[in-house]
């Protein structure tokens, strides 16, 4: 099946070591066993979060009881960032993690919050564009794409050729917007074409072939 989606991500702004190392300065440093949530869809939302080593999943449980997978998070992501009272969605440790915690109430009181409060709203605008993206990705691009894009991006995001899967084919498929028979299909498919190859079920690598170009769809 030939596949081609040219253009590049976007360039992020990387967001000022100071201020990083403000926030780490202030945290609170937090373990979670695999499983476990970070914090429930609805709690307060009393603090910031920075993942400092694993993967988790932000999730949120619709009104119809289904599940729907809103986000993937890994070492450096910043998660709970909402505006208002309550978090829209849950997050949880998909493998074991550590988590720096900021609570928000403290930025007010000390030297540093205004430098770790522009470090939360420049986050929270680049979210806001993957967001965006997202939205187009889901909207424009039929199924094979979609799961080659996703694991581009995870593949972006890890070091060395093989990346690992620390989420299932389900968490794929409801980030996706899919049916988990699909994502299984097009991982089949993704392979045929020579464009991947699997280690089991949780390693990959993509491997495109001369005259098929696979790159991040912006």
């Amino acid at each position: 099946m030939p596949f081609k989606v040219l253009s590049n991500p976007r360039s992020r702004i990387a967001p000022e070591p100071s201020a990083l190392e403000a926030f780490d300065r202030l945290a609170r440093l937090s373990r979670f066993c695999a499983g476990h949530e970070v914090f429930e869809q609805e709690a307060p939302t009393t603090s910031y979060y920075r993942l400092v080593k694993g993967v988790a999943r932000g999730t949120r449980l619709l009104a119809d009881g289904r599940r729907q997978v809103c986000a993937f998070h890994f070492p450096g992501d910043m998660f709970g960032l909402e505006v208002g009272t309550m978090h829209h969605y849950a997050v949880e440790a998909l493998t074991d993690c550590e988590v720096s915690t900021v609570r928000r109430a403290t930025l007010a009181s000390i030297a540093d919050g205004a430098r770790i409060e522009r470090l939360i709203w420049q986050v929270t605008s680049q979210q806001l564009e993957s967001a965006q993206e997202r939205m187009l990705l889901l909207a424009r691009h039929n199924a094979y794409e979609k799961v080659a894009c996703f694991l581009l991006e995870i593949a972006r995001r890890c070091e060395g050729p093989w990346a690992s899967l620390a989420m299932s084919r389900q968490d794929i498929a409801d980030y996706l917007g899919l049916t988990i028979e699909t994502v299984s299909r097009m991982l089949t498919q993704l392979q045929h074409d020579g464009l991947l190859a699997l280690d089991g079920s949780r390693r990959f690598m993509i491997t495109p072939r001369r005259g098929v170009a696979l790159d991040l769809a912006a």
